[in-house]
């Protein structure tokens, strides 16, 4: 017996006419808000596919659904969960049903997938996260019909919401000279993103605000990829790198949270104790932070996606609003038991 042909879906229909899943919902529900050659071209495209409306397209029509895209440079860190998790807080908390569709950049030819969706009018709005803008990619951008929301990187012509790497680092750098370490190593990532430059330099102007050299030696990474290196294996071979320097460190400021942990375990296999032995001190302030008593650099992740994610839905509801967002999220130091202990004196 052939194989039935698997049905039709709504999401092919708004591929096919090269429309956004919402105007597909409206022109189902016969609304007045859709031009007449907008819903004839959609009905030819849904006559065509024998495309047979169900009880989930009806509901999204009633609700005006929205379809919005998140572009990350990977969707599976705390990091970018944390975000999401803003998101969605606000999208729950809505009057109308958004759909989100995330691109992960790290996929085979994610910018073709997420151009493709964009010159299609496929998507009602575009929240870009960690992802540089390139002048090309800017004039794409500014061509799309609907509101584009930045987090990561400042921008003048776009809403942005983003943090100051390298005051971040320069912060975490500074408490841990404050507390007397001097031997201090920085595990960075396997790249060289402008997030880690921003990092390098916080560092690199704490050490000279307290006149100590910099050494490069005490600036190690790992062999893992995965990620760009911010990840616990990264930090667990970076760690152990670093134990291997002379005269010993004494401290360590990792670039994320997750190297920091790779880290602790790297400490602890070689029989070493935090902070009695080497304080560590991440960045990011993910959740699992605060359980292990890791000091972190607290980025308010889960509060910018909030953030984007309101300004998101606030331009969608005024498209005529000239006014830009540009914030900058101050960045606060958590201390806690890795990096509170004094070290004693020579």
């Amino acid at each position: 017996m052939a194989r039935s042909k698997s049905r039709v879906t709504i999401y092919e229909v708004a591929d096919r006419a090269g429309v956004a899943i919402s105007t597909v919902s409206r022109v189902l529900n016969d609304s007045s808000n859709v031009a007449e050659d907008t819903k004839k071209h959609v009905l030819e495209v849904v006559d065509e596919l024998k495309y047979l409306p169900d009880r989930v397209a009806r509901s999204l029509a009633q609700q005006d659904s929205s379809l919005i895209a998140i572009a990350t440079p990977t969707i599976t860190t705390a990091f970018h969960n944390s975000l999401f998790k803003g998101f969605r807080t606000v999208l729950a908390d809505i009057d109308e049903d958004c759909d989100l569709l995330l691109f992960d950049l790290g996929s085979t030819n994610p910018l073709e997938r997420l151009r493709s969706k964009l010159k299609g009018g496929k998507v009602d709005g575009l929240i870009l996260a960690g992802i540089p803008v390139s002048p090309t990619l800017s004039k794409e951008l500014k061509a799309f019909s609907a509101p584009v929301i930045l987090i990561g990187h400042h921008h003048t012509e776009f809403d942005c919401f983003y943090w100051d790497d390298s005051k971040g680092a320069e912060k975490a750098t500074t408490h841990l000279l404050k507390k007397g370490y001097q031997r201090i190593g920085l595990i960075r990532a396997y790249t060289d993103g402008y997030v880690q430059l921003e990092r390098i330099r916080g560092y690199k102007k704490a050490l000279k605000k307290y006149k100590i050299p910099f050494d490069d030696s005490l600036v190690q990474s790992g062999s893992t990829i995965k990620h760009a290196g911010f990840s616990e294996e990264h930090g667990f071979e970076a760690m152990n790198q670093l134990l291997q320097v002379s005269p010993p460190i004494t401290a360590v400021l990792a670039s994320s949270d997750v190297q920091a942990i790779g880290a602790w375990k790297a400490i602890r296999d070689a029989g070493k104790r935090v902070p009695e032995d080497i304080a560590l001190v991440g960045y990011d302030d993910i959740k699992t932070s605060y359980y292990l008593g890791l000091s972190s650099i607290d980025q308010r992740i889960e509060h910018t996606g909030r953030l984007a994610a309101e300004r998101l839905i606030f331009r969608q509801r005024n498209p005529s609003e000239s006014g830009r967002i540009d914030q900058e999220i101050v960045a606060k130091l958590r201390v806690r038991r890795s990096s509170d202990y004094p070290q004693p004196l020579e």
